[in-house]
């Protein structure tokens, strides 16, 4: 049987369509569910799955999207030291290390700087099956990194940037037979060639509104097509240095082990979390009368898409249409498919994405050589009861 979900009940809590078209982006545009549509249920997953999983963990409904944005109470957000309040009115991002200018720049400094507006969506590198709701998308209003490192004055011999947040938390390092405890902030660093590039972001604003408490407020660094964890909340400060960072969060916790035939002989190959693999999952079925529509997401790291696919059962795969008001480069791009002949019964369902360079989102079994769960982009097949 569906769910008696309606529009009124998909729409609630949600960006309003009124704040939406202030943005140019039209009603139709929008995956909302028609007045006469409803949820399809999906036999693999919770029908109230929880979204607060834990104090410091909150996730979308996948299910219930609405639009190209998420409103700011459903972004999810995911982090090791708690949510840390920073006051605005006193808060300063210290710019140290190999700088000309070492600076301690207000929200209002930044602000002078900035009004660029980057839209970007992203996912958390542990986004995995069965919810995927460790994702979302945003309009963020701050300034592009690049020109508050030129205000600072970066010397020649750096070469690593360090992103500390105001989050921290005691530690317990191992190292070979000793354990030590140390006061730990968060960290992450960009190689000098990814800082300097246009892309890097400062952001005090989503969705034109200023970041809350759960998003990083007052200042958070976006680096779009990259997972999450590069996307530091509560920034405090930038270290500019030579030497490799090597904090818990860049060189241990974040890495992806893969095995590799290098001349003949397999071999376990550790890399950095970094961009975001290319990935799509279906996020919700809904009916209208005998007509069914399957929605989706994609998540890249910006590289032209060639083609999103739909596949029913054993059937071929079906080309599924891109919403244009998720066209952006960096933006999660939704997409709908026209389910139609669908008989009643159990179907599996599943949608992959290739990109314009012929790289074809894997199956599990071709990802079957990664033996962390991290980055798992594999297809991922949806079971639905149609009645």
């Amino acid at each position: 049987m569906t769910i008696q979900s309606t529009r009124r009940d998909i729409l609630k809590g949600s960006l309003a369509v009124a704040g939406l078209s202030v943005l140019g982006i039209p009603e139709w545009a929008l995956p909302a569910l028609a007045q006469s549509e409803t949820l399809v249920p999906f036999t693999d997953i919770p029908e109230n799955f929880p979204t607060v999983t834990a104090a410091d963990r909150r996730i979308i409904d996948i299910r219930k999207i609405d639009g190209p944005f998420t409103p700011k109470d459903q972004f999810f957000t995911t982090q090791h030291y708690g949510h840390p309040e920073v006051d605005p009115a006193t808060f300063r991002l210290k710019i140290s290390g190999l700088v000309d200018r070492p600076a301690s720049l207000s929200l209002d400094e930044l602000r002078r700087m900035g009004g660029t507006e980057l839209v970007a969506g992203f996912e958390c590198s542990g986004n995995r099956r069965p919810l995927q709701g460790l994702s979302g998308n945003g309009r963020w209003t701050g300034v592009p990194l690049r020109k508050v490192l030129d205000h600072a004055g970066v010397k020649a011999q750096a070469r690593e940037f360090v992103f500390f947040g105001a989050d921290h938390g005691t530690e317990e390092v191992e190292f070979r037979t000793d354990k030590i405890k140390v006061e730990q902030q968060f960290g992450r660093s960009l190689s000098r060639e990814k800082a300097l590039s246009p892309e890097p972001f400062l952001a005090y604003s989503l969705n034109g509104e200023p970041l809350t408490r759960h998003q990083g407020s007052p200042l958070r660094l976006i680096v779009p097509g990259w997972y999450g964890v590069a996307n530091v909340k509560w920034l405090a400060q930038i270290h500019v240095q030579e030497e490799q960072y090597l904090g818990k969060f860049q060189a241990r916790w974040y890495r992806t082990m893969r095995g590799e035939i290098i001349d003949g002989d397999m071999k376990w190959v550790e890399a950095a979390v970094t961009h975001m693999q290319l990935k799509s999952f279906i996020a919700r079925v809904t009916r209208d009368g005998s007509r069914h529509k399957v929605f989706g997401v994609v998540l890249n790291d910006g590289t032209p898409l060639k083609s999103v696919e739909v596949r029913v059962d054993d059937g071929p795969w079906q080309a599924a249409a891109l919403d244009p008001s998720t066209s952006g480069k960096y933006s999660w791009k939704l997409f709908t498919y026209a389910w139609n002949g669908a008989t009643a019964g159990e179907h599996t369902l599943v949608s992959r994405v290739t990109d314009v360079n012929g790289k074809v989102q894997p199956t599990s079994e071709e990802l079957s050589n990664k033996k962390t769960f991290l980055e798992d982009n594999s297809q991922f097949p949806r079971k639905v009861m149609i009645s």
